[in-house]
């Protein structure tokens, strides 16, 4: 046998199984420190609460009223309309078009403002809205002092969706981590401060929630300044001309991310109000609360993983790799059924004790108890759903998540909630078989779009989108070749600069 002169390079080419792993590494690198952070934000929902028990059933049940209608009302809206902003900014990461993130920031950030102002003057007459709707008139003028005095949340909020999503589409999630740590560390003795010491009750716990989004907004902004991680990206403040130019890609993003994110916001509104149908409603509807708090809970790691997903997605179209982003969003829907998976389990582990933690009540831990396996049969669809939305984020598609999101929460899952519940008997156990009929619909569908998408043309769209032209600026922040795994290098996501680098 002869022996060729000149012998084979060793091959270079990963196996498939390397590729994904590699890929499933990067997403992890992005969403761990999120999920860190949801935690960490999720307790602080809980130590409001906490202090409003402690105020007594007339504060606790107001203050539960009046976040309802803010979530409902302007919150939900808020984080909608930034979302629009996270395929502009991750496609433009990606195509090295770094001065059209802090455009868009800026205008988000101006689009949010104004929004905000028809919400304060709904805030401003909350009261006379519950009277209205048949609410108890003194949980009402309760109500109304805990929103009034949450109206400057709004602002804080304005700027947070923008600046973290900002960071995010770069990669960059620990320093909101290490921001959110800080400001839930202080929330405790605020709100001591603010509900025991100056003896504000319901309107302390307000401003407490106010002062610690200002807290988280506050470092953040000395992070960015101090680490200058805006230098290759701010592209300066828009000039007058500029702000009334181009709001068409933003809007036209943003609207369809808010109703489908509204969408499904409300659906757990009305499912509370579904349970006030039910016989023995008090009963029900506590239970209900302590399944949205959980769900609330389990909600940080799919949505932690949606966020990565998103990231990865919008960067490799925008840098012209339609393969990779292929690669990412199904990376994502295998790990957000593996997800679904884990938290059925959990669901199913704890069901017998989860009730007992929240009250001592034998008839609510009984119903809660009893529901909690469906609850996790919802998370086997909810979880890659969830995942499927952070792929149609990524390639700046929102409208076709509102349209899921109307079509299974509301045209399946509605009416397959009101007919068990209510038709056939099953009651509270019908309605989260409802929830679980909407969720496995949503999987079926994100799992159909995500196979017919036609990557190539995603990845001319990007290009259209963020006008850019790639290969520009390798020695650019993030900058990448084919041959990298990842927009960012491992140093990116240790602690640089100022305590840290990286989030939502």
């Amino acid at each position: 046998m002869l022996t060729p002169l000149i012998p084979k390079a060793p091959s270079t080419k990963k196996p498939p199984l390397s590729t994904h792993l590699i890929e499933a590494r990067s997403i992890s690198a992005i969403s761990l420190p999120m999920i860190l952070t949801g935690l960490v934000l999720y307790s602080r929902s809980v130590i409001s609460m906490l202090f409003l028990g402690r105020l007594g059933r007339l504060p606790l049940a107001a203050g539960s009223l009046a976040l309802g209608f803010a979530n409902i009302t302007g919150y939900s809206v808020l984080s909608g309309l930034a979302i629009g902003m996270e395929p502009i900014c991750g496609q433009a990461f990606g195509a090295h078009r770094f001065k059209l993130l802090g455009h868009t920031l800026q205008k988000t950030i101006l689009l949010l403002l104004l929004t905000s102002i028809p919400i304060s003057i709904l805030w401003l007459n909350m009261k006379t809205i519950l009277v209205f709707l048949g609410q108890d008139r003194l949980i009402a003028e309760e109500a109304q002092s805990y929103i009034v005095f949450s109206i400057p949340d709004l602002v804080a909020h304005s700027f947070l969706h923008p600046l973290r999503i900002y960071l995010r589409t770069q990669s960059i999630t620990m320093p909101l981590t290490c921001c959110a740590i800080l400001s839930i560390v202080l929330h405790v003795p605020i709100n001591y401060f603010l509900v025991n010491f100056l003896g504000l009750g319901i309107k302390g716990v307000a401003l407490a929630g106010v002062w610690t989004n200002a807290n988280l907004l506050t470092s953040l902004i000395i992070y960015v300044l101090v680490s200058k991680m805006y230098v290759k990206t701010w592209g300066g403040v828009i000039s007058a001309e500029e702000w009334f130019e181009n709001w068409k890609p933003l809007v036209r993003l943003a609207v369809p991310s808010c109703i489908s994110v509204c969408l499904e916001w409300w659906w757990y509104e009305i499912m509370i109000m579904l349970c006030g149908l039910l016989p023995d409603p008090s009963s029900k509807v506590a239970s209900m609360g302590i399944l949205i708090q959980t769900t609330s809970l389990v909600y940080v790691f799919p949505s932690s993983l949606s966020f990565g997903v998103s990231t990865r997605v919008g960067n490799e179209l925008g840098a012209g790799r339609p393969g990779r982003a292929r690669k990412s969003a199904v990376v994502g829907l295998v790990s957000g059924f593996l997800l679904g998976f884990s938290a059925l389990l959990f669901a199913f582990g704890v069901r017998n004790v989860w009730a007992r933690v929240f009250t001592a009540d034998g008839e609510i831990v009984a119903v809660t108890s009893a529901v909690l396996p469906v609850v996790g049969l919802c998370e086997i669809g909810n979880c890659p759903q969830t995942a499927g939305c952070g792929v149609l984020r990524g390639t700046a598609r929102p409208e076709i998540g509102a349209n899921v999101n109307l079509g299974c929460f509301y045209v399946v899952g509605m009416p397959v909630a009101v007919w068990l519940g209510f038709w056939c008997g099953y009651g509270f156990e019908g309605l989260w078989v409802g929830m679980a009929a909407a969720q496995g619909c949503c999987a079926a569908a994100m799992v159909f779009v995500v196979v017919r998408t036609d990557w190539e043309g995603e990845a001319l769209r990007a290009k259209e989108l963020t006008d850019g032209k790639n290969g520009e600026g390798e020695d650019e922040i993030g900058g990448i070749t084919e041959g990298s795994t990842s927009v960012f290098t491992p140093a990116h996501l240790t602690w640089v600069y100022f305590i840290g680098v990286s989030h939502h």
